[in-house]
């Protein structure tokens, strides 16, 4: 009976479990293709887990190509694999030499002559020509090697708008250049018929010229119109007389001369607000002299009277429509030149995309989004170093006091700059995360992720903003103010004042930085790089924050470049960083494992070495703007000191009769 028992049991649990049958060769097609389909919902489970963000899953350390297929077509030939990679990379087809010297020639054009040209303008430098016909001609070498490339080369990349995007460089290299030949055409038909140009301008300058004595001295005098030292009278002191007091000079004036304001005072460096600066006849200023004057020009109220003292310049005449023209235009002109270096930026993106094969199909959005945040990380890296470097010192951005030059028309400053850019980039890409998602699909944990760090970078950029108006800050001091009682203007301001210390541009890069370094991603090498990346940014936030401790304690009190030493290396972690966020692309990625690259410090050291070779490029181009201006500048003392020294028999000479002079001091008058 026991045995019956045993027997029952054992033939009821060999019914209830799975029958495991050996696999021999006589299997159909059909379970390999049963086999097949379980392997493919396997590798899609796996793909979805991790591109779902599941924290819990490891990232892969070798890349999966049966995975990669799944979402993605296979990559299609390149330019690169083309001439490099292919079996016979040099038979005939293949022309790896004329791409180089595209690269060259483009470089050159965009990135050595066109700032250098740049730079020669602004300081109206003589050789700004030859710059610019050395840009040209290495344009043309590139242009001419592109064109000639793509004829001999089948069209691998369908679809490419790098060409497009040239040709628009081009069109607009051209306008300009036109615009400098008519320039030039018409500065040498000035030079050789020896006469001003005909314009709007110059017709209105002759016209100025009648009542601005700058460049009139006559060799006799016009008696009556001004007083003689013979004919003074010390005991007039009448406050309302026209003529120039409290002044003493090292010499007297001859008859028939008078004293007119010279402009090199302007460059003389206060430390006062304009409004409360020492009046006008209290300071040592230049002065010269004319003779020969006519009586319209003593008419003229812009000649300075001691009681003129609530202004230290004389009124600037009103400027014609014509002038205002050609500064506008002027403007356009420089505007367009340096966005161009700019677009030059972005077509060596498009190029290196459409030369290695990258960005096609349903890998674009992703690229695209990797390209342009991280080139905005780049390119904001650069201008952090050039305001160390001094570059936009005369607007207060290289950590200096603004010059008294431009107090009256307060410019931005570069945090509020900084807080509209970041404001910017915030909104529009909040929109952006759900492009390529099909409408009306749930939000994924990666979007929101993505549309959250937009919404910061939206608000903390209002919040930044904020801080730099002007408005709200006197709202927000209003309170304050009341309690006080006194006037506003009365109530002194603290120290801190003198700077802009807004830490929210770097907070929300920061908080990125340090978002992104725990990003999961799907293989060990792109966790590596992105939490590189990460950290870039994340020390550039922490290296800023100390730039503000420091100079809050003791804000710049000089006009020139400060240099914190903590925003040189702010702005190399932060270009490292969004170089390192342009190389984090995917299929970047995946190229680097399927050729044995996915090495992280090499990595590393190749964006430290790209960093430091622009920052050099960088430091040149200003270094040379900086002798540019100061050999103009120096040009330009030696024509005025030559035209203002006389000849060896102290006759004046005839066009500049200037001798200088020092007004002392108030309290003791002499008239002329």
């Amino acid at each position: 009976m026991r045995r019956l028992l045993i027997l029952a049991a054992t033939a009821a649990f060999a019914l209830a479990a799975p029958r495991l049958q050996p696999r021999d060769d006589t299997h159909d097609a059909h379970h390999d293709h049963h086999a097949m389909a379980n392997a493919s919902t396997s590798h899609m489970t796996q793909l979805d887990e991790h591109s779902a963000h599941n924290s819990h899953a490891a990232p892969l350390l070798q890349l999966n190509e049966t995975e990669v297929l799944l979402h993605h077509a296979p990559d299609p030939p390149s330019y690169w694999s083309h001439d490099f990679e292919g079996d016979h990379p040099h038979d005939e087809g293949t022309w790896p030499a004329l791409m180089l010297f595209h690269v060259l020639g483009m470089s050159l054009a965009f990135f050595v002559f066109l700032p250098i040209t740049i730079v020669l303008r602004a300081a109206k430098h003589p050789l700004r020509w030859l710059a610019q016909v050395a840009f040209n001609a290495f344009l043309l070498v590139g242009s001419f090697s592109a064109t000639l490339y793509n004829k001999l080369t089948p069209n691998l990349y369908q679809g490419s708008v790098h060409g497009k995007s040239g040709y628009i460089a081009l069109l607009v290299v051209i306008a300009l250049s036109v615009v400098d030949a008519v320039h030039l055409i018409r500065r040498a038909f000035s030079y050789f018929t020896n006469t001003r140009p005909i314009t709007l301008r110059g017709a209105w300058d002759s016209i100025v010229a009648a009542k601005e004595p700058l460049f009139l001295a006559r060799d006799f005098e016009y008696d009556g119109l001004v007083q003689t030292p013979d004919e003074y009278d010390d005991s007039d002191h009448s406050p309302t007389s026209s003529t120039p007091r409290h002044a003493h000079f090292d010499e007297p004036l001859r008859p028939g001369e008078i004293l007119y304001e010279s402009s090199d005072w302007a460059n003389e460096e206060v430390t006062e607000s304009p409004r409360t600066a020492t009046t006008f006849y209290e300071r040592e200023i230049p002065m010269r002299r004319f003779s020969g004057l006519s009586e319209s020009t003593l008419r003229d109220p812009s000649v300075h009277s001691p009681t003129r003292t609530d202004s230290p310049e004389p009124r600037a005449a009103a400027a014609p429509p014509a002038s205002r023209l050609q500064r506008l235009g002027t403007l356009l002109f420089d505007i367009t030149e340096r966005v161009l270096v700019v677009y030059a930026y972005t077509l060596v993106l498009s190029g290196a995309t459409v030369y290695t094969g990258i960005c096609r199909g349903n890998y674009i959005n992703g690229c695209m989004a990797h390209l342009i945040k991280g080139s905005i990380f780049l390119l904001y890296g650069v201008l952090t170093f050039a305001r160390y470097l001094g570059a936009f010192a005369d607007l207060g951005w290289a950590w200096n006091r603004l010059p008294h030059t431009v107090r009256r028309r307060q410019p931005p400053s570069a945090e509020m700059v900084e807080s509209s850019l970041i404001f910017l980039y915030g909104v529009t890409n909040t929109w952006m995360e759900r492009f390529g998602a099909e409408p009306g699909s749930p939000y994924t944990t990666k979007q929101v992720q993505h549309i959250s760090i937009a919404v910061m970078f939206w608000f903390a950029g209002l919040v930044g903003m904020g801080l730099e108006s002007g408005l709200i800050r006197r709202l927000l001091s209003a309170p304050a103010v009341h309690a006080d009682g006194r006037a506003r203007e009365q109530i002194p301001q603290p120290a801190s004042a003198l700077g802009s210390f807004n830490p929210f541009p770097a907070l929300v890069i920061g908080v990125t930085g340090a978002a992104m370094s725990a990003h999961h991603q799907t293989y060990l090498f792109q966790v590596q790089i992105h939490a590189l990346w990460g950290y870039l940014l994340l020390a550039f936030a922490v290296l800023r924050f100390f730039t503000y401790f420091f100079l809050w304690l003791r804000p710049p009190r000089s006009v020139l470049p400060s240099r914190p030493p903590t925003e040189a290396l702010a702005s190399f972690f932060l270009a490292c960083g969004g170089f390192t966020f342009i190389l984090s692309t995917e299929q970047i990625g995946f190229a680097a494992m399927r050729r044995g690259h996915a090495d992280i410090m090499m990595h590393l050291n190749l964006v430290v070495a790209v960093i430091c070779f622009i920052f050099t490029w960088c430091m040149g181009i200003l270094a040379f703007r900086g002798w540019a201006v100061a050999a103009m500048s120096s040009s330009s003392r030696s024509n005025n000191n030559s035209n203002t020294h006389a000849d060896a028999t102290g006759v004046p000479h005839s066009q500049h009769a200037i001798s200088r002079a020092k007004l002392m001091s108030h309290e003791e008058s002499h008239a002329v």
